[in-house]
C-alpha cells in the first residue's frame, strides 16, 4: 500500500522557494550592511539570474564595465572531487552578453576595490587569477562554501531560507523593481518571446521598496566615485 503525502507536508515543501523583491532587497541590504565581500555575487545572482558556478567561475575578461556587459563563458563545478573552472557549453545563451546596468555596474566596481584589498592583506600568499570572486588569498570558491554562507546571510538577514539556485526565480520581479526595459528583461531572462518575460514581469514593488534599491545603488555609486 502506497501512503501518499499528507497536504500540510505538501505545503510546508513548497513554502519558502521564491523571494518577493522586498525579501530579496532586505537581503542585499544586510550584505552591503555588515560588508560581505561577495556583494557583488549575489546581486548577479538576484539580478542577472546567473547560476551558482556561472558566477563563481566569472573572469574579470568577461566584465566590461565601460560598455555595461557581461559574457557568460566559463562554470567552476566540482567534479569526481576536483574544483573545475571550464569553458561553458558554446550555444547562443553562453555566448551572448548580458547586459550590466546601474546596481551590478555599482556592485563589480565594488568588488574590485575589496578584491585588490585582500591581494594587498595577501600579500606572497594571493594566488593570481583572472576570477572575479575569489577567497582571502586569491583562490577559487568551494561552492559548497558558497552555499553554506548563502544560507548563514538569509538567517541574518532574517528572510526565508532558499537555496542559491531559487533565486533565479526573483530576477524577473527584480528587474521590473529597478525599472529594467521589458526588451532588456528579456535578453537577460533569456526568453525567445516578449509574452514569456510580460507574463512574469509582473510584481509591483512598493515605493518603499523602490527607494531602498535605489539607495543601495547611490551609496555604491558614492563609495566608487570617492
Amino acid at each position: 500500500m502506497t501512503t501518499l503525502p499528507s497536504v500540510s507536508k505538501t505545503k510546508k515543501k513548497r513554502q519558502s522557494t521564491v523571494w518577493t523583491v522586498d525579501e530579496a532587497r532586505r537581503f542585499l541590504e544586510h550584505l552591503r550592511a555588515t560588508e560581505g565581500p561577495h556583494y557583488a555575487a549575489y546581486v548577479l545572482i538576484l539580478v542577472l539570474g546567473l547560476r551558482r558556478g556561472e558566477v563563481l567561475g566569472l573572469t574579470w575578461d568577461g566584465v566590461d564595465l565601460g560598455g555595461e556587459q557581461l559574457w557568460i563563458s566559463r562554470q567552476l563545478t566540482r567534479v569526481g572531487g576536483q574544483l573545475l573552472h571550464r569553458q561553458t557549453t558554446k550555444t547562443e545563451d553562453s555566448t551572448a552578453s548580458l547586459p550590466l546596468f546601474g546596481l551590478c555596474v555599482s556592485a563589480l566596481r565594488h568588488r574590485q576595490r575589496v578584491q585588490e584589498e585582500a591581494r594587498k592583506m595577501a600579500g606572497d600568499e594571493w594566488k593570481d587569477s583572472d576570477l572575479t570572486f575569489t577567497t582571502r588569498t586569491g583562490t577559487p570558491i568551494e561552492p559548497r562554501n558558497f552555499n553554506r554562507a548563502f544560507e548563514s546571510h538569509c538567517r541574518r538577514a532574517g528572510v526565508p531560507r532558499i537555496r542559491v539556485h531559487d533565486t533565479r526565480h526573483t530576477c524577473a520581479s527584480l528587474l521590473a523593481a529597478l525599472d529594467v526595459h521589458p526588451r532588456v528583461a528579456m535578453r537577460i531572462l533569456r526568453h525567445s518571446q516578449i509574452s514569456m518575460t510580460m507574463d512574469v514581469y509582473t510584481q509591483v514593488p512598493s515605493p518603499v521598496t523602490r527607494k531602498a534599491l535605489d539607495r543601495l545603488n547611490e551609496r555604491l555609486t558614492t563609495e566608487s566615485d570617492g
